[in-house]
């Protein structure tokens, strides 16, 4: 489940520096990052992320290096020409309160955490069903990215916010 071993690693970026990501194998590979450590709030919407060149290429060069790691490509080149689809880079914060796509305003209240997705190396409208699966699994299990943004504990059921509104999943891991 967690391919190079440790719920959490630091990956040196070319360009970008150091960061901490959980690298994860549930649902499908994905990589988890705290929204802050890409000076993001975590309640961008699909505008703020898809217009934005610099932050795009970013996200890639980020989930492009973290595939490597994974052991899913030989290079960062590799991964970004023949692995664009997975993993999914997945960006999480603490819970806030946002307005999603649909001028629904979700109260900080109403979630545990905040996520989105890269797919394809856009911004999903939503969430991914295989990302809402790794964000399950990831917040079951201690020392993770997802479980840190949930105050640092582990839980069995997590109602996160997304672009498009709000997903409750739940997973048990032993």
């Amino acid at each position: 489940m967690f391919p190079t071993g440790g719920f959490i690693d630091a990956l040196d970026i070319p360009g970008v520096g150091s960061i901490e990501a959980t690298l994860i194998n549930a649902g499908n590979p994905t990589i988890f990052v705290n929204a802050n450590t890409l000076g993001l709030s975590g309640i961008e919407l699909q505008d703020d992320v898809n217009a934005n060149s610099e932050l795009l290429k970013t996200l890639e060069t980020i989930r492009a290096h973290a595939t490597v790691a994974m052991g899913l490509a030989a290079s960062a080149q590799e991964a970004s020409e023949k692995r664009p689809h997975t993993p999914k880079l997945a960006f999480i914060s603490g819970a806030k309160t946002y307005t999603a796509s649909s001028g629904k305003v979700v109260a900080k209240e109403a979630i545990d955490i905040t996520a989105r997705i890269m797919s394809m190396g856009k911004l999903h409208h939503a969430m991914t069903g295989t990302g809402a699966i790794a964000i399950a699994v990831a917040a079951a299990i201690p020392g993770t990215i997802v479980s840190l943004a949930l105050g640092g504990k582990s839980q069995s059921t997590v109602k996160f916010g997304h672009p498009s509104g709000t997903l409750a999943v739940g997973a048990e891991a032993e």
